[in-house]
């Protein structure tokens, strides 16, 4: 698949799903242990819940449960009985829940979030649909990796078009990692340029072998050679 496919397909999904993630309207409250989250990229209710948790500024650790992975996917049938995706633990409440808009209702009075973004309703899941097709099913399957030993991290927002290539990548690979929101308004993007020198995303760290980037396309390269098995 092309760059330029790969960046004109996510700029569609941009569209269709009316710019939500793009800009933070943070929960009043912050989760004290991260939320932890497992999904796989391509899932339209997965990315419901997403755009929810970038809009809410909220942070979560991302175990990827892509189609034939086998490093997450058993975890979720031994919590919760099966292989059913979003699903969502609060270490914080001890609450572990299916379906994403039980999710995101949950983490609105919860957290004292405001209102979902606007695309949410019925109408909304055909357009997440559709973005999923676009995307010619990246972020849909599991390739081959290694597994590191620490979750690497992230920062992203879910509107991003290029943080959504990087986010694909880690979920084919199975590759936990720390999900930072940092969407336009989030009152944590002057912290973020502080440590990276810049505002621009996505922004990887991997502590596993001590490198930062940017660039989508340098991410994805970087991972399939670090972590990628033919």
């Amino acid at each position: 698949m092309s760059r330029a496919f790969d960046v004109a397909s996510s700029t569609v999904v941009f569209a269709l799903r009316l710019g939500a993630g793009y800009r933070a309207r943070p929960a009043g409250r912050q989760p004290g242990k991260l939320l932890e989250l497992y999904e796989f990229e391509a899932c339209p209710f997965c990315r419901r819940v997403r755009e929810a948790l970038s809009e809410f500024d909220l942070d979560v650790l991302v175990r990827p449960c892509p189609k034939g992975g086998t490093r997450f996917r058993p975890k979720v049938v031994e919590l919760g009985g099966k292989a059913l995706f979003p699903f969502l633990v609060d270490p914080n409440t001890g609450r572990a829940m299916y379906e994403s808009a039980d999710i995101v209702t949950y983490l609105r009075e919860t957290y004292d979030a405001p209102e979902p973004p606007r695309c949410h309703g019925p109408l909304g899941m055909v357009s997440g649909a559709v973005a999923s097709a676009v995307r010619a099913r990246r972020g849909v399957s599991a390739r081959k990796s290694r597994e590191p030993a620490q979750p690497l991290e992230l920062w992203s927002f879910e509107a991003s078009v290029y943080s959504r290539l990087a986010r694909e990548a880690l979920c084919e690979l199975e590759l936990p990692y720390v999900l930072h929101n940092v969407a336009k308004g989030s009152p944590r993007r002057e912290s973020f340029v502080a440590r990276s020198g810049k505002m621009m995303v996505p922004y990887l760290v991997d502590p596993n072998t001590a490198r930062a980037m940017f660039e989508s396309a340098n991410i994805v390269r970087y991972l399939n050679e670090t972590y990628a098995v033919a």
